[in-house]
């Protein structure tokens, strides 16, 4: 069975993850400053089917695509840690946009917006590290069948992830109000996540573990 500290570590991981500004995030920020909570909510139903599918390929195995072809897995970790460094840049480069600030989106109905929020997930290169490249690392086959070990941390890794954002979606409107006048936040949020973005990339490029 999965054990304590795989638990933990993936959801330090998924929690880090969730905190950095990306298409998930920018996506149901946006949906939720310009035509409300409801809307948000349900574009993050799309989100969440989004991070269903991923579960279900991991356990159906996609990692023992990577454990018959070590170099491509090689290829993929090293290309994960480096679209990881780059969020990080974007997050503490100069001029950076909050994700907060409003944008202008058109209306749409919930079938729309669910459909949106799946897509963005489905699509999102950070949610694919994830599961392709970290989540494996916490799976250990001395405990029992990985199937099961990958399906128990995607659940905690969902778990999250959904309440994260959810509290992100109903808390839009007063965190976009109180980062316009406190900018000095703004910059202590971008350089927390491009700390974290940065120490989840070294971690995947020094790590010598290979999916089971």
């Amino acid at each position: 069975m999965v054990g304590v500290g795989a638990v933990a570590g993936i959801a330090v991981v998924a929690l880090g993850l969730v905190l950095t500004p990306g298409p998930n995030m920018f996506y149901l920020v946006s949906r939720s400053l310009t035509q409300g909570r409801r809307a948000g909510l349900v574009s993050l139903a799309g989100v969440a089917a989004g991070f269903l599918v991923y579960a279900a390929a991991a356990s159906a195995g996609i990692a023992a695509v990577f454990t018959l072809v070590p170099s491509l897995y090689t290829a993929v970790q090293v290309a994960g840690a480096a679209y990881l460094l780059w969020l990080a840049w974007q997050a503490v480069r100069p001029g950076g946009v909050s994700v907060f600030a409003p944008a202008e989106v058109p209306e749409h109905g919930p079938g729309r917006l669910f459909a949106m929020g799946l897509v963005t997930n489905l699509l999102n290169p950070k949610i694919a590290v994830l599961y392709v490249s970290l989540l494996p690392q916490f799976v250990d086959p001395a405990r029992g069948a990985v199937a099961v070990q990958s399906l128990v941390l995607s659940v905690v890794q969902i778990v999250v992830a959904v309440s994260v954002n959810a509290l992100i979606v109903v808390t839009a409107g007063s965190v976009s109000s109180l980062l316009s006048r406190r900018p000095g936040w703004l910059r202590v949020q971008r350089y927390f996540m491009g700390a974290v973005l940065a120490g989840l990339a070294v971690q995947l490029l020094t790590s010598r573990a290979r999916p089971a």
